[in-house]
């Protein structure tokens, strides 16, 4: 078949739903909506499958496949496809210690030496806890991950304590995959049995769950292959198949959504643990961290989300909680490129009035005469927003004459207020004569979801 032929086949199946189940009839008059979003942004981003659930109110409103689970046997995606979820394997892990934690065969404040075989003099006040949150100091990665060998965790933790803690324990937030491996040898030492099979045993066949499972090199029904880009060609992902504790699992949306609704009706945990998982630990500056055991914890438009987002070579996904509204959007696609929490966060707006993003009249205020390289010049832009927008993102960013960046700004953590107008103010040095456009960003929290983006929105000349 024909490049030509093969795009436009693509492009035709990515374009269609191949599964879309309603099952709450109050979903039906939003599904169109939703499906032609989708279907715009899996054109857009380029993501061959993606598969949809929606629970609002601990009911299963939405399951949904788009496009395709396997692009060369044209396979649809399905609410059934199985993917790598990736990180979001870690809220299972932490629920794993949690449960062991409320048998009093844990304590979130033990020091983890006490589970590993030999820890270095700087990890001997490091705790459970502080493993849980990421507040431990503990690199990311390890030192030699091999994601083409089944290697114990014992190992890999041996090799991460060769490396320097980023820095003491408690003291900041650093994403690291290598307390997840830690996690598993505390729950294997305080269980004893393998941390895949107590996670298993213990969390997934509870609820239920059908497909759920360690990564695996056997066959499994329904999986999903995994995609990514190169020179702007779909081409078939590394197949990386160790299971490491930190991204152990293989699910699909429906299993998701169903120990989703699990954990909000038949919880197993203590209420005291339940509670923790979703509270931020304080630093040992007295801040507030963003990630709590297992999930992050943050607010979007002042609403509680709990969250997670994975990554994998050929798959994203991306789990949102949004406990005051009683909803909660996940997302599963076989490509590892572009991020699903903005995709998942306009979702959720769908379902939940209060959620829907602001929109923004931006005005901009450019110096009236020509400009001096290499004198500061002012950048102003008056924001009025149809609702409140708190911890907005402002990201100026400069253009040469060929649209290419020259220089980026960022304003984090701005509120902007409802019904009013209010001003931003950056200041640029152009760097040589010439000229520039300026575009404006405007984003949610921590750069997502992408609320705006004005592109030209002014034109400086520098002499």
């Amino acid at each position: 078949m024909g490049a030509c032929m093969y795009g436009y086949k693509l492009r035709r199946l990515l374009s269609g739903v191949a599964v879309s189940i309603l099952l709450n009839s109050n979903a039906s008059a939003i599904a169109a909506p939703v499906d032609d979003f989708i279907k715009s942004e899996m054109r857009k981003l380029n993501i061959p499958g993606l598969s949809l659930a929606v629970i609002k109110d601990r009911k299963i409103i939405k399951l949904a496949g788009y496009g395709l689970a396997n692009v060369e046997t044209g396979t649809p995606a399905t609410p059934d496809s199985v993917y790598k979820i990736a990180s979001l394997s870690k809220p299972f892990i932490a629920t794993a210690v949690l449960l062991l934690v409320d048998e009093n065969k844990v304590r979130l404040e033990d020091k983890v030496s006490q589970y590993l075989d030999a820890t270095p003099e700087a990890w001997k006040g490091i705790t459970v806890r502080q493993v849980l949150t990421h507040t431990s100091g503990i690199p990311r990665d390890p030192a030699d991950y091999r994601p083409y060998e089944q290697q114990k965790p014992a190992a890999v933790i041996a090799a991460a304590t060769k490396l320097p803690l980023s820095f003491p324990p408690g003291e900041k937030f650093l994403y690291s995959n290598v307390g997840y491996y830690i996690l598993a040898q505390v729950i294997e030492r305080a269980s004893g049995m393998p941390w895949e099979s107590f996670v298993a045993g213990r969390v997934f066949k509870p609820a239920g769950l059908k497909v759920t499972q360690l990564l695996t090199a056997s066959i499994v029904p329904w999986r999903a292959s995994g995609y990514d880009l190169a020179d702007g060609q779909l081409v078939n992902a590394e197949n990386w198949i160790a299971s490491r504790p930190s991204a152990a699992f293989l699910s699909s949306v429906r299993d998701l959504a169903a120990w989703d609704i699990f954990m909000d009706t038949q919880n197993p945990l203590s209420s005291s643990s339940w509670t923790q998982m979703h509270t931020p630990p304080k630093l040992k500056d007295g801040q507030a961290g963003e990630y709590g055991l297992g999930w992050y914890v943050e607010s979007y438009l002042g609403h509680s989300r709990i969250h997670h987002d994975g990554q994998y070579p050929g798959f994203r996904s991306a789990w949102e909680r949004f406990e005051d509204d009683k909803l909660t959007v996940i997302i599963l696609s076989n490509t590892g490129r572009p991020r699903l929490d903005s995709m998942s966060l306009k979702v959720a707006g769908y379902f939940a009035s209060a959620l829907v993003a602001p929109t923004f009249a931006v005005t901009t205020k450019l110096p009236a005469a020509v400009t001096v390289a290499g004198v500061p010049t002012n950048i102003g832009f008056t924001l009025q927003a149809n609702k409140p927008a708190p911890k907005t993102v402002l990201e100026l960013e400069i253009w040469d004459a060929q649209n290419k960046s020259v220089s980026k700004q960022n304003l984090t953590d701005q509120d902007v207020p409802g019904g009013e107008a209010k001003s931003f103010n950056f200041v640029w040095t152009p760097p040589k004569a010439g000229q520039y456009w300026v575009n404006l960003g405007i984003y949610g929290p921590k750069f997502s979801p992408n609320y705006s983006w004005r592109e030209h929105a002014g034109a400086l000349t520098v002499e």
